[in-house]
């Protein structure tokens, strides 16, 4: 009978621990906005540090990133307004906020931010951001947080300053300021859809930034200097899961993605010759 007492106080005590470990990793989660270890994700890296992401928030972080390159903005813009969605809405384009705050930003439209429906929008939501956000003062070399709070006006105005770090790898790789360093893993992305991909590509960057080229399933997308290339190839990447791309090459150097695991871009030689990106979409991608 002790021993069957002591057996079932051990399970028991496993059962707590576990449950305690899970309940840790998902507030850690929570806390730091990232997806859960099993869950399809993203990574951005640069810098020496890599930032986790989900599908949801790669998409969303591309539009972000890819606004900025149409405004003809510096990277840095970018880390500034993600730094922002970060904090107000773990960059997720929420219905709800606080009073009647919504999307990506939490753009209010009782405080002329726009309709509801615009404020929805993150292709709107983006470039209202980025407007008010050249308003302020010294911008370009002002803090980052401080400039984040000039704009939004937070109760926390030094609520931002924790996501910097990972808004500025994200900014850099989005931005192809470094080449090569953002991928995905995605376990049932959706059906091969280029039409798409070109259309996502088009109206987040713009007509003169790139064109688009498609050839059964594959697109080239021509673009006016290597880094944008690379930014095209992994803004293209963070949308993997909705328009179930296969690869991307950008001059001697490809990503073929994976269901299970986070790829790495494979090639050799320079990174900075290329100015046309191959995004190839042949169906699901294999296992």
């Amino acid at each position: 009978m002790k021993q069957a007492r002591g057996a079932l106080w051990a399970v028991l005590g496993i059962v707590v621990v576990l449950a305690l470990v899970a309940g840790g990793v998902m507030l850690w989660a929570n806390y730091n906005k990232s997806p859960l270890p099993i869950e399809d994700r993203c990574t951005a890296t640069a810098g020496g540090r890599t930032t986790t992401i989900a599908p949801e928030q790669a998409r969303n972080s591309a539009i972000i990133a890819g606004t900025s390159i149409r405004r003809g903005l510096a990277p840095r813009a970018a880390s500034i307004a993600l730094a922002t969605a970060y904090q107000e809405s773990g960059i997720r384009n929420l219905d709800y906020g606080h009073a009647d705050s919504l999307g990506l930003f939490q753009q209010r439209p009782s405080k002329g931010w726009g309709t509801e429906a615009q404020i929805m929008d993150p292709w709107y939501s983006s470039n209202a951001f980025y407007k008010a956000m050249e308003r302020v003062k010294d911008w370009q070399s002002k803090d980052i947080n401080d400039v984040a709070q000039a704009v939004q006006r937070s109760a926390y105005p030094d609520a931002y300053r924790r996501h910097v770090p990972n808004a500025r790898t994200l900014a850099s790789s989005l931005t192809g300021e470094t080449p090569a360093s953002f991928t995905c893993a995605v376990g049932s992305p959706a059906a091969a859809d280029p039409g798409g991909m070109g259309d996502f590509l088009v109206k987040t960057l713009g007509k003169g930034t790139i064109t688009v080229a498609r050839t059964d399933d594959t697109l080239t997308v021509t673009t006016k200097s290597t880094q944008h290339a690379w930014a095209v190839a992994q803004l293209a990447i963070a949308n993997a899961a909705s328009y179930g791309l296969a690869s991307a090459q950008v001059g001697p150097y490809s990503w073929t993605h994976s269901r299970t695991s986070l790829a790495d871009w494979v090639g050799s030689g320079p990174t900075d010759t290329a100015m046309d990106v191959k995004l190839v979409f042949p169906g699901p991608s294999p296992r």
